[in-house]
């Protein structure tokens, strides 16, 4: 008898889980057999353990370049090998951020529950890589600037980046999701000045140097390890990504399951349950 009950609540649950998938998705159905849970659960179960051998592969082979094999800069010595850590992760920090506002725009347009999901995910990975640009931009910048800061367009423009996502972390979490989503996509506006602050203004930071119009003023010997870390960086992204987004996904399937269990037969299931049932869910 008891197993019979705990069948029918798991299916109940899956039911529950997948209209309310549904309900929030208003695609069409190729669309919405893409964006299930269940659809995203398992392409991330085969997905996994290849982002963590590769970001593995790409660490171990970039730090051996970056910290043995690159040569030492004839005007900076060896003070440049931060920039092999400092660099990728502001990359990271200005992809995780548009990651983040096109989920959230994706959550407020189309109501989708894995694109929230995905926003919120991303949220606390994206704010890591801005804090370590920021730490190993300071390091850096006490050699060449002789100081730890200065107020320069483009670390003020990444100091307000790093706020943004603690905003939006805060906001998610004690006021409004709406609110966050909306938080994303007007500070999605910082991101191009971040990018054009060291051209607009005359700044102490140094400007682009791979990503600019002709061929990078990198030489290989610092571009190749420098690239390569990048690759390291985005897999250890995906890995984390995956990761949290699985855990909050699963965390919202027990919120549904334990509303299946305090509810009544699926036959009575009313509109306002199933909204009820979401909300505790979101």
């Amino acid at each position: 008898m008891t197993g019979r009950k705990e069948g029918m609540t798991k299916r109940r649950t899956e039911s529950t889980w997948e209209e309310l998938a549904k309900e929030s998705v208003p695609l069409s159905p190729s669309w919405y057999a893409l964006v299930r849970p269940r659809v995203f659960l398992k392409i991330a179960s085969t997905l996994l353990p290849i982002t963590v051998t590769v970001t593995a592969f790409l660490f171990a082979i970039g730090l051996y370049l970056s910290l043995i094999a690159s040569p030492a800069d004839y005007q900076q010595g060896e003070a440049v090998r931060i920039m092999y850590v400092h660099v990728p992760a502001s990359w990271m920090a200005l992809f995780v951020y548009a990651f983040l506002a096109l989920m959230s725009f994706f959550a407020l347009v189309w109501r989708h529950s894995l694109a929230e999901i995905f926003a919120i995910s991303a949220a606390p990975i994206g704010m890591v890589f801005t804090s370590l640009s920021l730490l190993t931009g300071a390091l850096w910048g006490k050699p060449m600037w002789g100081t730890f800061w200065e107020w320069d367009a483009r670390l003020t423009s990444v100091f307000i980046l790093f706020l943004l996502y603690g905003a939006y972390w805060i906001l998610y979490k004690t006021y409004s999701r709406r609110a966050a989503a909306y938080c994303a996509l007007v500070g999605a506006f910082n991101l191009p000045i971040v990018k054009g602050s060291v051209d607009w203004w005359n700044t102490l930071h140094q400007p682009a140097s791979v990503a600019k119009i002709g061929a990078p003023s990198l030489h290989a010997t610092m571009l190749t390890p420098l690239l390569v870390m990048a690759g390291a960086y985005f897999f250890y992204f995906m890995s984390v990504f995956i990761l949290r987004a699985q855990t909050e996904l699963r965390r919202r399937k027990v919120v549904a399951q334990r509303h299946c269990e305090r509810s009544e037969a699926p036959q009575s299931r009313s509109p306002r349950s199933l909204a009820m049932a979401r909300r505790d869910m979101l």
